[in-house]
């Protein structure tokens, strides 16, 4: 059994990709018999089954904090104290760090433990300032950001990617060692996530749920969730339910995520088709199976091209047909069992939307197919146990190196 302490620089749990990954992630070691403390930030939801240390409370800070931010510059540092007396008092056997600013934390208490750092990367740091906004390419200090970055990847005894392409990508650039580079792929609990039976009861659940939504009867739905933000696709989401809508007046939208979707309802409200969208924010994550039950089509339209898209999985185990931007995540996830669409163009998107519905025998046979790939190929089961390879790999590798195994010394491998 492993002691691993899990970092995650994040407002934990805020019911999106990333905190459903660390989530499920937590809770499938845990079954394997190994004991986990998650050490995150001070704001977000407590979730049962999972010993969470939060860092110091920073009082004007409740909302989630979502992306590239400069608060995490200051709840970073919070976080940093909080894992280091954690680590002091736990003493444990791995670091495993979420994103590349828990990497940075981890990394002194990996020298100071003899524990290896685990990387577990949902994308490139410098990508995700750039599809935020947050810093420009032309700035001095996007530069030092990459080089920071590349450190980073080079000092983790391990680096977990969320996809295949992610792991390629580092590969091509030798940013990371190959025997140090796993993918690890975004998986779903397809027990809880799955199609639509057809029974009363469910069917009577489905017709209360659109009632509370305000969705009109006889309208057929596409769905979406997520984070809300121009890089996820939301902004041409809208622009193509203006364009379906026109065309297909039964047709509606329900786009589920946050933050903000007052400004997302008043977009849809300035393109005409305020009747069409409901945007009713944040959904909790132990209920999204039953709204995404109400759905014909799923809709994946981020557009970042280096960050994994786990919503699909979702949308695959619940039989939906799922119409996608072409990106190389996408084609990885669904192969040729998704509908693609030109990458940010809100026409083709209305059009490959537009095929789903359409034509049922298709959506039919393409759910049918997603349904069977999620079951054979993203179970969270199936993906604990790469997991606890990998740690035993990274275990056997700093006793191999001769380095000053601390804690390490005394690990029991179970693969």
């Amino acid at each position: 059994m492993q002691t691993i302490l899990m970092l995650a620089s994040t407002s934990f749990f805020s019911d999106y990709g990333n905190h459903v990954r660390i989530w499920e992630e937590s809770r499938a070691i845990q079954k394997l018999g190994h004991r986990l403390v998650l050490a995150t930030y001070h704001n977000g939801d407590n979730m049962p089954g999972i010993d969470i240390r939060r860092s110091w409370d920073v009082p004007w800070i409740k909302r989630a904090v979502v992306g590239s931010s400069r608060h995490k510059l200051y709840l970073d540092v919070g976080l940093g104290w909080r894992a280091l007396r954690v680590a002091l008092r736990e003493r444990p056997t791995i670091i495993h760090a979420h994103t590349h600013e828990a990497a940075a934390i981890g990394l002194p208490l990996k020298h100071l433990l003899g524990a290896p750092l685990i990387l577990d990367y949902q994308g490139s740091m410098t990508s995700e300032m750039l599809d935020h906004g947050f810093v420009k390419a032309t700035n001095p200090l996007y530069k030092s950001l990459v080089g920071l970055e590349g450190f980073l990847n080079r000092q983790a005894d391990a680096v977990m990617t969320s996809t295949h392409n992610a792991a390629d990508l580092l590969r091509r650039a030798g940013a990371v060692p190959e025997d140090r580079l796993h993918a690890v792929t975004d998986s779903v609990d397809t027990d809880r996530f799955r199609p639509f039976d057809g029974s009363p009861a469910w069917q009577a659940q489905r017709d209360e749920l659109r009632a509370q939504l305000g969705i009109p009867a006889g309208r057929r739905l596409v769905v979406f969730i997520g984070l809300l933000a121009p890089y996820q696709g939301t902004n041409v989401l809208i622009q193509a339910a203006q364009i379906l809508a026109a065309r297909q007046p039964d047709v509606h939208f329900l786009i589920m995520g946050h933050p903000d979707p007052h400004s997302y309802r008043a977009y849809a409200e300035s393109l005409g088709v305020g009747g069409h969208v409901t945007l009713p924010g944040r959904i909790i994550y132990r209920d999204l199976h039953s709204y995404l039950a109400l759905g014909d089509v799923a809709v994946a339209p981020k557009m970042s091209l280096t960050e994994g898209n786990g919503k699909i999985s979702n949308y695959m185990a619940m039989g939906l047909p799922v119409v996608a931007f072409e990106t190389p995540v996408g084609r990885e996830i669904l192969g040729e069992i998704g509908l693609y669409a030109r990458l940010g163009s809100a026409d083709d998107l209305a059009e490959k939307l537009e095929l789903a519905l359409e034509d049922r025998g298709m959506a039919a046979r393409l759910g049918a197919q997603g349904r069977a790939r999620a079951v054979a190929d993203f179970s969270w089961d199936r993906a604990a146990r790469q997991i606890e390879a990998i740690y035993a790999q990274a275990l056997d590798r700093r006793r191999g190196d001769g380095r000053p195994e601390g804690a390490a010394a005394s690990h029991t491998r179970r693969l």
